[in-house]
């Protein structure tokens, strides 16, 4: 079959889906340009890849209408030219909205949910979302439930599985004493709040623990003996820093879903997640493989990292095991068959 993406900002996680997906099929991808602060390479392979900057929207019809696409799959519902095209092909092929924003509630989601009958619902046979919270959305913008998709985002399992094996041994003998961070530099990710937490703990109960941080963005980094920051990192540079690091903390504010900690429950890491974070709900066994908090609560967080300071290595080495399990809830291969299942009947 002639799989179609209109997507936005290319991520590694949907590219390698897309090669799983590409065994098989005939993969096509519209994207927009690189974000300059997460500047991925991909090697796309088998896939047939292209920047929508290079089209206008008749060359982008024509382009698609040589593609004569089986399925398409369109990222959200921002781009205007995207849902000119997916109208014309609605009813006569599956068209697939994709989308990780959670329902909260507030006035905008009230407002789209009134204009989805007459919006997305012509234009969208089916809705497939990252996971249960943004499941809530779709239900509510008018999808009915046997055409709502779960399980839109996987990471590489098998690529963060073989390091989870590769320093197995090494982490049982001596479990390392670092927190690690992976994300971009912004306030909404929760990064003031890990720095306080984490310092006022070295200055309250003084341990061997160290943080460190990978990304790039608009926060200058802290300042900290203890606190190591890296800027951003190719997903190919990662295997010295997981070799190094433990446990994996995302403390962000706002995070509809947060594939990085698929990622890092694939590779064995016990985890420590803000409530806000959508992919805590597959990938989080509370007490068994990690830790929620209330975003925004540094106190909280301090009391978490605390908690996992003062656990044996023995006890930190099976919260990695589990996290491993939890990890299997998705992989490419279901991501595929997920799709490959979605039909107009």
């Amino acid at each position: 079959m002639r799989i179609l993406f209109l997507y936005t900002e290319l991520a590694d996680y949907l590219v390698t889906c897309c090669k799983e997906l590409s065994l098989n099929n005939e993969v096509y991808i519209i994207r927009y340009p690189l974000n300059k602060e997460a500047p991925f390479k991909f090697q796309f392979d088998r896939l047939n890849v292209f920047d929508k900057t290079n089209f206008n929207f008749i060359s982008l019809t024509k382009k698609i209408n040589e593609i004569n696409p089986d399925k398409i799959i369109c990222s959200g519902w921002i781009d205007k030219d995207y849902l000119k095209i997916v109208k014309k092909y609605y009813q006569k092929i599956p068209t697939v909205i994709a989308f990780d924003t959670q329902w909260r509630g507030d006035l905008k989601q009230k407002i789209a949910c009134i204009l989805s009958p007459a919006f997305l619902l012509k234009r969208f046979s089916h809705a497939w979302v990252a996971g249960e919270r943004q499941a809530v959305y779709a239900g509510k913008l008018g999808f009915k439930k046997e055409k709502i998709l779960r399980g839109f985002y996987s990471c590489d399992v098998e690529l963060y599985k073989q390091q989870f094996l590769k320093f197995r041994e090494s982490k049982n003998t001596a479990f390392p004493k670092r927190f690690l961070f992976v994300g971009r530099y912004y306030e909404f990710k929760g990064l003031l709040n890990l720095w306080d937490a984490f310092t006022q703990m070295q200055i309250e109960f003084p341990n061997e623990w160290e943080l460190w941080c990978v990304g790039t963005g608009t926060l200058k980094p802290i300042e900290h003996p203890k606190i190591k920051h890296f800027g951003f990192v190719q997903p190919s540079g990662f295997e010295n820093i997981i070799s190094q690091t433990g446990v994996f903390v995302l403390p962000s504010l706002y995070e509809p879903f947060g594939v990085v900690i698929h990622e890092y429950a694939s590779a064995g890491f016990p985890l420590i997640c803000s409530n806000s974070v959508g992919a805590t709900d597959s990938f989080l066994s509370e007490n068994e493989n990690g830790f929620n908090f209330q975003a925004g609560n540094s106190e909280q967080l301090k009391q978490k990292m605390k908690k996992v300071i003062e656990m044996t290595d023995k006890e930190l080495n099976l919260m990695s095991e589990k996290s491993v399990v939890n990890s299997q809830k998705m992989t490419p291969q279901i991501w595929t068959k997920t799709l490959m299942s979605i039909s107009l009947s």
